[in-house]
């Protein structure tokens, strides 16, 4: 029989010294550390972008603006001489669902009749037609009665570097129901369940010329000044509401064929 034969493995109980292993070590950590704080304020940026990202995502689609209905009143001196055209339109707005506060005085209201198309500010906005630099921009006489405003909406010009018609420059909005107190004229904050009253003057060359005395229980025998509108029946008419953080608002809607003897017209839904 064959003995059996043993292995022995050699013991290497020798290290790589000296000063090139040590240098290749530190080297080793410090590419490691600089790798690391790289990754780390990389993930810091993200994060911080991807915060802010789904913050601005979410007041995009949560900040809505909701048109109930719409209204349209024709000018007039008795309840048999009226205008032929609609001359201020009355939009119900409230709130989404879930919506974030909307501040008013920064929502942008544009409306075309096909041929015109105004773009409308708060009455009570400083900034949007001020002089360069200047605060003078709202309405001139604007005040904390929303009657007045609607008032001076229909029958005044304001004047900052020049002068121009109100009603094809500005809106003005009154509240309907404002648990909280958010809103007024001049700090205008809507919150869920709020609901308010939105006046755009659509003040016809027509109604101007007819010298109509009332718009509604509005005063305006000082003389209507033209929005450059023409809401004749069968009008196309189309209405959008811009906030300043999230989705616009549209309202499109078509005028009667005929006004008749009516002075208020359902004009949408």
């Amino acid at each position: 029989m064959k003995a059996n034969k043993t292995q022995i493995m050699k013991k290497d109980t020798r290290a790589q010294v000296g000063i090139g292993t040590l240098i290749i070590f530190i080297a080793m950590v410090l590419v490691a550390a600089v790798a690391a704080a790289v990754l780390i304020q990389t993930s810091g940026v993200l994060q911080q972008k991807a915060q802010s990202t789904g913050k601005q995502a979410t007041q995009e689609v949560s900040s809505n603006l909701m048109v109930k209905n719409i209204e349209g009143v024709r000018a007039k001196n008795n309840a048999t001489s009226m205008s032929s055209t609609i001359d201020l339109l009355k939009l119900k707005v409230g709130l989404n669902v879930g919506s974030a506060p909307v501040d008013v005085n920064q929502v942008v209201v544009s409306i075309t009749d096909g041929t015109t198309a105004n773009n409308l500010v708060y009455a009570g906005n400083t900034k949007s037609y001020a002089s360069v630099g200047g605060s003078d921009g709202k309405m001139d006489d604007f005040s904390d009665s929303a009657s007045t405003n609607l008032g001076l909406l229909l029958v005044n010009e304001t004047t900052v570097s020049a002068a121009f018609n109100n009603s094809d420059h500005y809106y003005t909005a009154e509240k309907i129901r404002d648990e909280d107190s958010s809103f007024s004229q001049s700090n205008p904050v809507m919150n869920t369940g709020d609901l308010i009253t939105v006046y755009i003057a659509t003040t016809s060359d027509t109604a101007v010329s007819g010298g109509y005395d009332w718009i509604g229980s509005t005063d305006t025998s000082a003389a209507l000044m033209t929005s450059g509108l023409d809401l004749v029946p069968r009008t196309v008419v189309n209405i959008v509401l811009t906030p300043e953080s999230g989705a616009a608002t549209t309202a499109d809607f078509v005028t009667p064929s005929s006004y008749g003897v009516k002075e208020t017209v359902a004009l949408y839904p």
